[in-house]
């Protein structure tokens, strides 16, 4: 039973984490969850954002997998069925990076491997060391169901992914064809507009002379990749544009090429833009693209997937993109084609993962047209299907949907899903198949061969609610735990992942993946600066966890989890969650200490903790504090309101129960008293208390409870692990007790003698005599002397007001305190500096609420039309004021 004096969460900790998984107690039971739904019952569950298989935890997965695992722990000890489902992701272009670079150092290139080969190296890193994320996962105390572990590219989301493909495009809204991409030289492959990231550079805009064919019109154009221009196809200007209406139709001539090129007039030009006049590239710029399709365009592709210039770029082939820039203004400028240079700021977009300035190219992709998903989508949130927790994330989920653009789905990569299609080489016909088909259906060639892109990551993690319970099954977890109740995500992913999973689950399931979104706020530096390897500012969160303990990690981060907003995280914060768990500590020491020296081997939970009988002062104002903190902490939970709940529990179970509480039971306890009435309601309200506490700190209150309730050996009838114990709930209609009342006069007898003791510089453990003048309340001897002990004072109550003005005096609007023996006449010649201070504060506020009250009560219309019990309560107010006010001034009269 005896505790070890000092917190060491390393000597716990792993065990109980290894215990949890082993034992088996947060494996969801399918039959009940059933039996539940066809009873209205409630079940819960949530899917796990999968991590990346090549990743390793940082510091936004503890938090968010913090802020989840209290909200699944809650659940659960509410007695309701709980699934929370854990996996990982297979990471499609991260993966094969990580791959490719192991070889490189062999010296070898996938190509030189062969896909087939390259796939099976992969598989083999995965194996390796693709369980590193959930083995820290395991550290964390994540009380996740491993015997449902799911991974993105195991056999049965394989399916799924397929049937989800074979969906779309037999409903028409997977289509293929020759369109403008984001391309990574780097990662070479297409990617989305959401795998980019812009940076505003500091670049020039060039002014280029184009000649009007037959003609010595010129043109100017300003450009800010003159390289691009060796593909331009056409020139444009604004229809209502008068400065060049006589030119629409003509021709002008290409610099350096001399290629003639159309002028045509279009509503994408802006006029003001430079000259109003501007190059067409189709098949490097997005927004020319959509011209030269208006206009039956050609597409002439002067830059290659390598980045390097294309034999299309005449004298400029094969020379990488920026070399060919230097080139071609060397050549302008020859020519005098050059008009000028100028600054200008420009917005370049880069791969998210290399950092590699991306190209835009035409390519052949895949696509999912997204509009009539999106309308779906942005209806079922509209009828509060799906509820954003804050709502103010609900308008940029709404903007984002309502401006969607298709979606490219391919990816040139050898690791992830591949597309389900073939394509027949005898009539060029395309097959879109769940499994391989032998022939072509349309000209029975066996011809045929697999395209050999593979689908974006995305694609399958947006199937993750529903394809991990086994969809396109109809099987029992799918009937049971869908949709899920919540999921818990950062912002950064909502368009990335959180609307697919919206758009996929209403399309493929016909209901939406998730009741609640919680969107949490990103984990910065103390500085509020993001974290990146880059600035030297990353928090390893094993680091930390070893350093302060997990508990007391986890309660740091939850402290700061106010709703969608950043955290700026300090390494103090931890420091003082340790110091609170080492407060638990404390207390359960001298709990257990005094149970030991009673011959109390265990404690049975009370079944109504919130309603026993208070048999001491102490006791029925820490349970009526019990009730409210119990209350708190529920309505925080069902707000997902994470940080007042953990707040509420920091100042119960610190300030309440430990600082106060603790400190006046100590003096209630006798040796060998067995179990008494001061036992029963000391160990009830500390049993109650690790149960609040459980979801927020598992590790301490797993600890805590088991030696508490199981001792050497389990107790019978008791849960085997707090985590399955009832969760505390608030005592409906608990009585008022006037006793609580008394408990608060003691509290600030203490608080006023320490705060006199500081003004007047008394030695804390001088021993001071004192009297405390009580409006309408007494104080029993028993907490007369816990105030006199706690405060070290030879203390004697009396009613009414003071009377002689010696000593020091505090007045509250309950007592007046006075202190007179000679260890504090000793100091009281004239009050201190901080004494004076602190009393005029207080009479200066005094003076203006009695002002304003004055004022009220003589104003006609308040007196006619307020009912008489308010007037009446507000005279006597006054009264009180003034009371502490003449108090106050006496005192700076001594």
């Amino acid at each position: 039973m005896q505790l070890e004096k000092v917190y060491e969460p390393g000597r716990f900790e792993p065990h109980w984490a290894q215990w949890w998984i082993e034992s088996g107690i947060y494996r969801a039971d399918v039959k009940k969850a059933l039996e539940n739904k066809a009873k209205s019952a409630p079940v819960f569950s949530m899917v796990i954002p999968p991590p990346n298989v090549t990743g390793s935890l940082h510091i936004g997965h503890l938090f968010e997998h913090t802020m989840s695992d209290v909200a699944v722990r809650w659940h659960r000890m509410r007695g309701e069925v709980t699934l929370w489902l854990p996996g990982t992701d297979h990471a499609g272009i991260s993966t094969q990076m990580v791959v490719e670079r192991q070889l490189a150092a062999e010296g070898i290139k996938r190509k030189d491997l062969g896909r087939e080969e390259f796939e099976r190296r992969v598989w083999q890193w995965k194996e390796e060391y693709g369980g590193r994320i959930q083995a820290q996962i395991r550290r964390e105390g994540a009380s996740v169901d491993w015997s449902r572990e799911r991974f993105t590219l195991d056999a049965g989301l394989s399916r799924a992914v397929r049937e989800n493909f074979v969906h779309l495009w037999t409903k028409g809204l997977i289509y293929r064809g020759e369109y403008i991409v984001n391309w990574c030289p780097r990662c070479q492959t297409a990617i989305s507009d959401l795998e980019t990231i812009h940076e505003s550079v500091e670049g020039h805009l060039w002014h280029v002379r184009y000649r009007v064919s037959g003609s010595d019109e010129r043109l100017v154009v300003a450009t800010t990749r003159p390289e691009t221009m060796l593909g331009d196809t056409a020139l444009a200007v604004h229809p209502d544009d008068s400065r060049y209406r006589h030119l629409q139709g003509k021709t002008a001539v290409l610099p350096l090429l001399n290629r003639e090129i159309p002028i045509v007039a279009d509503p994408m030009v802006d006029p003001k833009f430079g000259t109003g006049v501007v190059k067409v590239t189709p098949a490097h710029d997005p927004n020319d693209f959509a011209v030269a399709k208006r206009h039956n365009l050609p597409f002439i592709k002067v830059i290659d997937e390598n980045a390097r210039m294309t034999a299309a770029a005449g004298p400029y082939a094969d020379l990488d993109r920026f070399e060919a820039r230097k080139r071609v203004l060397a050549a302008l400028e020859q020519t005098g084609e050059l008009v000028k240079t100028e600054s200008y700021t420009v917005n370049v977009a880069k791969c998210e993962r290399c950092r590699t300035i991306i190209e835009p190219l035409v390519s052949m992709q895949w696509f999912v047209h997204m509009k009539p998903l999106a309308e779906k989508a942005m209806e079922a949130v509209r009828q509060g299907r799906i509820r954003f927790v804050p709502t103010d994330r609900e308008p940029l989920f709404f903007q984002w949907m309502e401006n969607i653009r298709d979606w490219c789905i391919s990816r040139q990569l050898w690791w992830g899903h591949r597309i389900p299609a073939w394509h027949c080489k005898n009539c060029a016909e395309i097959i879109v198949a769940r499994e391989t088909p032998a022939t072509c259906p349309r000209c029975h060639s066996t011809e045929i061969e697999q395209d050999p892109d593979v689908l974006d990551t995305w694609f399958s993690s947006g199937l993750w609610p529903f394809s991990t319970l086994g969809w396109p099954d109809r099987t029992e977890d799918l009937e049971a735990f869908y949709p899920t109740s919540l999921l818990i995500t950062g912002f950064d992913i909502l368009f990335f992942w959180v609307s697919r999973m919206i758009m996929l689950g209403l399309e493929l399931t016909g209901d939406v993946p998730f009741r609640e979104i919680h969107i949490h706020g990103l984990v910065r530096d103390a500085d509020k600066q993001k974290m990146s390897k880059t600035k030297g500012n990353v928090i390893d969160p094993l680091v930390i966890m070893d350093k302060y303990g997990t508990d007391a990690v986890r309660i740091a981060l939850l402290l700061s989890a106010a709703a969608g907003a950043d955290i700026a995280l300090k390494e103090d914060r931890m420091e003082s969650g340790r110091m609170f768990a080492n407060k638990l500590w404390n207390a359960s020491r001298l709990l257990f200490m005094n149970m030991e020296r009673s011959g109390i081997a265990s404690w049975t939970p009370s079944a109504n903790p919130l309603e026993i009988p208070a048999e001491s002062t102490e006791d029925a104002w820490i349970l009526e504090r019990l009730h409210a903190a119990t209350g708190a902490v529920d309505r925080a939970l069902e707000l997902h309101r994470y940080h007042d709940a953990a707040q509420t529990l920091w100042d119960f179970v610190w300030h309440e129960f430990c600082d106060w509480y603790l400190e006046v039971k100590k003096l209630r306890f006798r040796e060998a008293s067995g179990l008494d009435a001061h036992w029963r309601v000391a160990l009830t309200v500390y049993e109650t208390a690790l149960r609040l506490l459980h979801p927020f700190m598992p590790f301490v209150t797993e600890e805590l409870w088991q030696r508490l309730v199981h001792g050497s050996s389990a107790q019978t009838g008791q849960p085997v692990s707090i985590s399955l114990a009832s969760f505390p709930v608030a005592a409906g209609g608990r009585a008022p007790d006037h006793r609580v009342r008394l408990f608060g006069l003691l509290q600030q007898i203490v608080t006023a003698t320490r705060e006199l003791r500081a003004d007047h510089k008394i030695e804390p453990k001088t021993i001071v005599d004192a009297t405390v003048y009580l409006r309408d309340a007494v104080l029993d001897d028993a907490d007369l002397a816990a105030a006199s002990t706690l405060a070290k004072l030879r203390l004697e109550q009396r009613s009414g007001m003071i009377s002689d003005g010696g000593g020091l005096i505090r007045s509250t609007p309950d007592f007046d305190l006075q202190l007179h023996s000679s260890g504090a006449a000793a100091q009281s010649g004239a009050a201190s500096a901080e004494s004076r201070a602190r009393a005029q504060r207080e009479i200066a506020g005094l003076e203006k609420t009695i002002q304003n009250s004055k004022r009220q009560l003589a104003d006609p219309t308040f007196l006619s039309n307020a009912p008489p019990k308010v007037v009446a309560n507000l005279r006597a107010k006054v009264a009180e004021y003034e009371e502490r006010l003449a108090a106050y001034k006496r005192l700076l009269d001594v």
